[in-house]
C-alpha cells in the first residue's frame, strides 16, 4: 500500500508541476554544469527574470522551462556556492551552460598543472564526486576522509579518535596505495606512501570539489597509485569581492571559527584572497584534546591569455592521541565504557596525553597557465613543502626495562610493567608520580621521559603539461620532477623531573641505538638521542597521453615512466666519512587505457585496463635502521581491469562496475613484536606478498519529485592473498640472518600488514535530502558495513590453521538540517549535523596480536576477549552559523 501511495503522490506532484508550468509559450531546454568539473548542478534553479516562475535542474543537469513566445526573455541561473548567471533567450535549445563556483579561479583557469578530473560519460573509469555544497551541509563535524564514506569501495575510520588521525581504504588498499592530489600536486608521505590527514587538518575549509577515482584513475602524473586517487580542487582567486565568517559549536567543547575574504579582480588584472580558521576541542575520549590553525592565501595576475597564481596553504595543529588497543572486557570494566582511553594522565592538575602529535606542513605553489591558442596550452606548477613536527610520547630512557620493542612505555591498564595511575586500574596515568621517581634517582637521571620523534622535511617539485588538439585527438605530455629530503631523529621533550638521560650505545645488528660517535652521551632537553638519520629521494618522470573524442566514442591511452633515486645518511650508526649509503635506483612505469561508448542519451558502457610497475618505497629499501640495502626490495606490480555501465536521466542515474586488481611482489619490513636478549627489536623482512582485489560496485541517485533526492551505493568485494609469501628473513642481534619458512597467508582476507585497519568487504549506503521549505533542507545518511575482518600479526603464521576473525556487522546513521536566510541584508545559513544519531556501539578497528592456529584457540568467545579494539565514535553534533558579506 505504501508503494502505491508513493507512486500516486509522485504522479500527482509531477502532473501539478506540468500544469503549473502551462502549455503556452516557447519551451526552452538546456543543461547546466559546473564550469570546472563538468558535473551536473542538481537542484540548481532556472528563473524567468522579473517573475517567480522557476524550474530546477534534474539529475543529469538538464532543464525545461516555458517562456513567452513574444519579446525578449532573460533567464537567471543560480545555485548555492556558485556565481549566478543571466542569459537572454534566443534559441529554444540553449545547449550547455556553466556556472563558476564562488571560489573559482579568475577567467575559469583550473589551478592544477595536469587535469586529473574524470568527466561523466566520457572518461572510462569509476569515479564519484563531492562538491562544495555537500561539504558545507554534511561535513562540519566530520573528519575529512569521512566525506567519502558513502562512496562505493571506500572505508573510513577515525582509528584511535585523535584529531586528523583518521584513515581511508579504497577497494581494500590502504592509504600507502591511495594517491592524494591537491590541485594536481602529490601530497602522500614520500617515505611510506601514507596519507597523514592531520597534515591537512583544515583542508575541507578550502575545498571546492573532491573526486575519488577508484582503480587506475585518470591521473597522468608519472608516479601512480594502485588502489585509487583522491583529487581535491581548492579555492583559488575569486572574481568578485566579498567574504564569509562562520562559527561552529559542537559536542565535547568543539569550536571552529572561519574567516575568509577576497578582493576580487581589479582592472589591472590583480586579485587576492585569504582564509584563516581556528579549531579546538576536547575529543570524544579523554586526552584527545586538539587545537588547529588553518591558513590559505592566493595572489594572482591575469593577462589576456595567461595567468600566474601564487598559493600557500597549510594547517598547524597539535592533538592528543590514543594508540593502545584494549580488549572489549577492558572497555566494559572501565568507567568511561567505549570511550575509555588508557593513554592519558594528569600532569600538574591538568589532563595530559602520553601520546601527542604536532605538525605544520605548508604547501606553496606557483602556477602558470598559458593558452597559446584555441588548441594549444601549457600549464606548469612549481611547488614546495616544508614540514616540521613530531610524535611526542611517554617512553623509557635508553636501557630502562618496561617498554615495548619500539621504546613505548606499556600503557595497557593493569600491566605489571606499566605506569603508575592516580587511582584504580582504569584511572589516568599519574605523571606527578613519574616525576617524583625521577627526582628520587640518586644520580639525577630520568628513567621515563617525554620524547619527540621528529620528522622534518623539505620537498620540491615541478609538474609541467603541454596539451595539443589534433582534430579528434587530444594529446598531452609532460614532466614530473620531485626531490625530497627527510630528517628523522629523537629529542628529549621533557625530562619529567630528572636532569638528563644516558644514551648508551647498543651495537645490535637488528636495531642499533645510540650514537657511535658519542657512546655514553648525557642528553638533556632538546638534544638528540637514540637515532639520527636522513632520507634523500629523487624522482624524474615523463608521461604521455592521447585521448580520442568523437561523437559518442571516447578512448585514451596513457604511458608514463619514472626513475627514482634513494639514499640514506646515518649520523649515529656510522663515523664521519662513512655516513652516506650508495644511491639505490629503480625504474617504474605504467601503461593504461580505456574506451567509453555512449549508447544513447541515457546509457554508456566503458572498459579500462592497465599494468603498473612501481618502484619500492624508500622505507622498504634500507634495513634495520642502518644503511644496509634490502636485497629483496623490488618493484611492485599491479594488473588492473574493469568494466562498467552508466545510466542517466532527469529522474534516475546509476553506475555499476566490476573490477579485478592483482597486486604482486609487495615487500614489507617490520618489527616482529619480539625482542632479542639485548632488548632490541627483532626485525623481519617479508617478500613475495601477492594479493587480489576484486568486486562489484553500484551507486545511484533517484529524484522522484523536485524536492526529494535519494542516493545509494553498494559494494560486494573480495580481497584476499593469492599465495603464501616468499621466505621471511629474521636478523638477530648477533648479525645472524635466519630464513623462516613462508608465511602461510594464501586464501586469507587481506588487511594492512599488522595492526593497521582493514576494509569491510561488503558496504552499503543510503541517503535522502528533502527540501521541505524553500529555505529549509533536511538530509539523512545511513552506512552499513559487513564482512569486516580483524587485522593480525602475519609473522606468526608459519603453520596452517588460522582463519580470519570477522568483526560484527554494524550500521550508523547521520542527520543534517540546513536553513538559509537573510541577516541584515546578507546571505546567511544555519547548518546542524548529528553523527551516529542512534549512538550505535560498534567496533571500528580490531587487531589480533596472537592469531590462534588451533580450533580450540578459535573459539569465538576466547578470540573476542583477546582482540585489541577501538570502538567507533559515539553520537556527536555540530552546529554552524555562516554569514556572507
Amino acid at each position: 500500500m505504501r508503494k502505491i501511495l508513493l507512486l500516486l503522490f509522485a504522479t500527482v506532484f509531477s502532473l501539478g508541476i506540468t500544469y503549473a508550468q502551462g502549455n503556452g509559450g516557447k519551451l526552452i531546454t538546456g543543461k547546466l554544469l559546473d564550469s570546472q568539473t563538468k558535473e551536473p548542478l542538481i537542484g540548481a534553479t532556472v528563473t524567468i527574470k522579473g517573475t517567480t516562475k522557476a524550474v530546477s535542474v534534474s539529475l543529469d543537469g538538464t532543464f525545461k522551462i516555458r517562456v513567452p513566445e513574444e519579446g525578449t526573455t532573460t533567464l537567471v541561473f543560480s545555485y548555492i556556492g556558485y556565481i549566478s548567471k543571466t542569459l537572454d533567450v534566443a534559441d529554444k535549445n540553449l545547449g550547455t551552460i556553466t556556472l563558476d563556483p564562488t571560489t573559482s579561479s579568475v577567467k575559469e583557469v583550473v589551478v592544477n598543472a595536469s587535469s586529473p578530473i574524470a568527466v561523466n560519460r566520457s572518461t572510462p573509469i569509476a569515479a564519484s564526486s563531492v562538491n562544495q555544497v555537500y561539504i558545507e551541509e554534511k561535513g562540519a563535524g566530520a573528519e575529512f576522509p569521512e566525506l567519502l564514506k558513502s562512496t562505493p569501495g571506500v572505508m573510513t575510520s577515525r582509528t584511535g579518535g585523535g584529531y586528523g588521525d583518521s584513515r581511508i581504504n579504497i577497494r581494500g588498499f590502504s592509504s600507502n596505495n591511495v594517491a592524494l592530489l591537491i590541485n594536481g600536486i602529490p601530497a602522500n608521505d614520500v617515505e611510506a606512501g601514507k596519507l597523514y590527514w592531520n597534515d591537512w587538518a583544515g583542508l575541507q575549509d578550502v575545498t571546492t570539489f573532491m573526486q575519488v577515482q577508484r582503480g587506475l584513475s585518470a591521473t597522468d602524473i608519472a608516479v601512480p597509485s594502485l588502489g585509487g586517487t583522491i583529487n581535491i580542487l581548492t579555492r583559488n582567486t575569486e572574481k568578485d569581492p566579498g567574504g564569509t565568517i562562520s562559527q561552529s559549536v559542537g559536542s565535547f567543547n568543539s569550536f571552529k571559527t572561519v574567516l575568509s575574504y577576497a578582493t576580487g579582480l581589479n582592472d589591472k588584472g590583480w586579485a587576492s584572497s585569504f582564509l584563516l580558521s581556528r579549531t579546538s576541542g576536547d575529543g570524544y575520549a579523554q586526552g584527545l584534546y586538539y587545537t588547529g590553525y588553518n591558513y590559505f592565501a592566493n595572489i594572482s595576475k591575469v593577462w589576456k591569455n595567461q595567468t600566474l597564481s601564487f598559493n600557500i596553504m597549510g594547517a598547524a595543529q597539535s592533538h592528543g592521541q590514543r594508540y593502545t588497543f584494549n580488549t572489549i572486557s577492558t572497555y566494559r570494566a572501565a568507567p568511561d565504557g567505549t570511550q575509555y582511553n588508557s593513554d592519558f594522565g594528569i600532569y600538574n592538575g591538568k589532563v595530559y596525553s602520553a601520546e601527542q602529535n604536532f605538525y605544520n606542513k605548508p604547501l606553496a605553489s606557483l602556477n602558470h597557465n598559458w593558452t597559446i591558442d584555441s588548441k594549444t596550452s601549457l600549464s606548469t606548477i612549481l611547488y614546495g613543502t616544508y614540514g616540521y613536527g613530531a610524535a611526542d610520547y611517554l617512553s623509557a630512557a635508553p636501557g630502562v626495562s618496561g617498554t615495548t620493542p619500539q621504546g613505548y612505555v606499556t600503557l595497557t591498564p593493569g600491566s605489571p610493567t606499566g605506569v603508575p595511575r592516580t587511582g584504580g586500574t582504569y584511572s589516568p596515568i599519574d605523571f606527578n608520580s613519574i616525576i617524583q621517581t625521577n627526582v628520587n634517582n640518586p644520580d639525577g637521571s630520568s628513567t621515563r621521559i617525554m620524547q619527540n620523534v621528529v620528522n622534518k622535511h623539505v620537498q620540491g617539485g615541478l609538474i609541467s603539461t603541454f596539451k595539443k588538439v589534433f582534430g579528434d585527438f587530444h594529446t598531452l605530455g609532460g614532466l614530473d620532477l620531485r626531490y625530497y629530503t627527510g630528517e628523522h631523529y629523537n629529542t628529549v621533550a621533557d625530562l619529567l623531573g630528572g636532569d638528563y638521560i644516558t644514551d648508551a650505545r647498543v651495537n645490535s645488528a637488528t636495531s642499533p641505538t645510540g650514537n657511535i660517535n658519542n657512546p655514553n652521551a648525557h642528553v638533556v632537553t632538546g638534544q638528540r638521542f637514540n637515532n639520527d638519520y636522513r632520507y634523500d629521494v629523487g624522482s624524474e618522470g615523463v608521461y604521455l597521453q592521447t585521448e580520442y573524442i568523437k561523437n559518442d566514442l571516447s578512448a585514451f591511452v596513457s604511458l608514463a615512466g619514472n626513475y627514482t633515486n634513494n639514499r640514506r645518511t646515518d649520523y649515529f650508526n656510522y663515523t664521519p666519512g662513512n655516513q652516506n649509503s650508495p644511491w639505490v635506483n629503480f625504474w617504474g612505469y605504467q601503461a593504461k587505457g580505456g574506451v567509453n561508448y555512449n549508447i544513447d542519451a541515457h546509457s554508456n558502457v566503458y572498459v579500462n585496463g592497465g599494468y603498473i610497475q612501481r618502484s619500492p618505497l624508500v622505507a622498504a629499501i634500507f634495513l634495520n635502521k642502518q644503511n644496509e640495502v634490502n636485497a629483496n626490495a623490488k618493484p611492485e606490480k599491479l594488473l588492473d581491469y574493469e568494466v562498467g555501465y552508466g545510466y542517466q536521466s532527469g529522474i534516475f542515474t546509476a553506475k555499476v562496475d566490476a573490477f579485478r586488481s592483482t597486486y604482486r611482489d609487495r615487500t614489507v619490513v617490520r618489527s616482529t613484536g619480539a625482542v632479542d636478549t639485548d632488548g632490541t627489536p627483532i626485525v623481519v623482512n617479508i617478500s613475495g606478498l601477492n594479493e587480489v582485489h576484486q568486486g562489484f560496485e553500484f551507486e545511484g541517485k533517484l529524484r522522484p519529485v523536485k524536492d526529494i533526492t535519494f542516493t545509494g551505493s553498494l559494494t560486494i568485494a573480495d580481497y584476499h592473498y593469492l599465495t603464501n609469501t616468499g621466505p621471511a628473513q629474521t636478523t638477530s642481534s648477533t648479525g645472524t640472518t635466519v630464513t623462516q619458512s613462508s608465511l602461510l597467508l594464501k586464501g586469507l582476507k587481506v588487511g594492512e600488514f599488522g595492526s593497521a585497519p582493514t576494509s569491510a568487504q561488503t558496504t552499503a549506503a543510503l541517503g535522502v535530502d528533502v527540501q521541505v521549505l524553500p529555505a529549509v533542507k533536511i538530509g539523512a545518511n545511513w552506512n552499513y558495513y559487513a564482512r569486516y575482518y580483524a587485522t593480525f600479526d602475519p609473522t606468526k603464521l608459519t603453520s596452517t590453521g588460522y582463519t580470519n576473525y570477522e568483526v560484527p556487522n554494524y550500521s550508523i546513521c547521520d542527520l543534517n538540517i540546513v536553513y538559509r536566510f537573510k541577516f541584515a541584508g546578507l546571505d546567511a545559513s544555519f547548518v546542524g549535523n548529528v553523527y551516529n544519531l542512534f549512538n550505535t556501539e560498534y567496533l571500528s578497528d580490531a587487531y589480533e596480536l596472537n592469531p590462534p592456529l588451533t580450533p580450540a584457540g578459535q573459539n569465538f568467545a576466547t578470540r573476542t576477549n583477546a582482540l585489541g579494539v577501538w570502538y567507533g565514535a559515539p553520537r556527536m553534533y555540530m552546529t554552524t552559523l555562516k554569514v556572507k558579506f
